[in-house]
């Protein structure tokens, strides 16, 4: 049996400011003092060099990557920019980007692939649309997604899954405890069939309205490895709740 330590990532997606970052210095203490669980934040791009001065230790990140190392790509940046400034992982294919930004799966797997290939800790995101889920597709709309969007397993980077239902995301609605349990057993007998023994010891994450007063309940759930925080994330006090239910879990 493979022992997976819980993590939660903060998402702050684009909000946040300098001043901000003073909730950094809680949010590391409380991850100091919670046995057995990791904590990462990403900020919007302009804030990570800063993040990462006044972190406290806790592992910043980007909220995405350029599949290229450089190029004529205005507006993107890379994974090796990334970790120039310190950065230590990158969240890749979130519903937001595959819907603004119109992302394909392959495109997905492409940055998923540049950014482990540097060494950056890779968090892919999958899950299903409100009418997927009530036409009964979302287990085969993660399989796809999840089969076209994670590269091979190679070198010492961990790849990590997110699912996030679509229509949890900011919505305060939160899967069922039953579903998350069939979907993250979905993605782990994939994860298995495809990686062998590797695939037990990837972690699997679920994102979607996260809080403090839900979080017990879904890490109690087999295969929930943790969390990807959106709102919950951006100050200590929506946080740290969720890092104690983690190291409770």
């Amino acid at each position: 049996m493979h022992v997976r330590r819980k993590l939660v990532v903060g998402n702050w997606k684009m909000n946040g400011s300098l001043a901000q970052l003073a909730e950094l210095a809680p949010i590391a203490a409380a991850t100091r003092a919670a046995s057995g669980v990791d904590v990462a934040i990403c900020p919007p791009f302009t804030l990570i060099a800063p993040a990462v001065a006044r972190s406290g230790g806790i592992p910043i990140g980007g909220q995405d990557c350029h599949h290229e190392s450089a190029g004529a790509h205005t507006g993107n940046v890379s994974a090796g920019m990334l970790k120039e400034v310190g950065a230590r992982l990158v969240v890749v294919g979130h519903s937001e980007r595959r819907a603004e930004q119109g992302e394909s799966d392959e495109i997905v797997r492409r940055k998923a692939e540049a950014a482990l290939a540097l060494g950056l800790q890779t968090i892919v995101c999958i899950g299903e649309s409100e009418t997927e889920r009530a036409e009964g597709r979302a287990l085969d709309c993660c399989s796809a997604q999840l089969g076209a969007s994670i590269p091979e397993l190679s070198g010492e980077a961990e790849l990590v899954i997110a699912y996030e239902p679509i229509w949890a995301i900011g919505t305060g609605r939160v899967a069922s405890c039953d579903d998350v349990r069939e979907v993250h057993a979905l993605i782990r007998r994939l994860l298995v069939e495809r990686f062998g023994d590797a695939g037990r010891r990837v972690r699997i994450l679920y994102g979607g309205s996260v809080r403090g007063d839900n979080a017990a309940e879904l890490f109690a759930v087999d295969d929930v490895d943790g969390a990807l925080v959106g709102g919950a994330s951006l100050t200590a006090e929506g946080l740290v709740p969720i890092i104690e239910a983690a190291a409770h879990s």
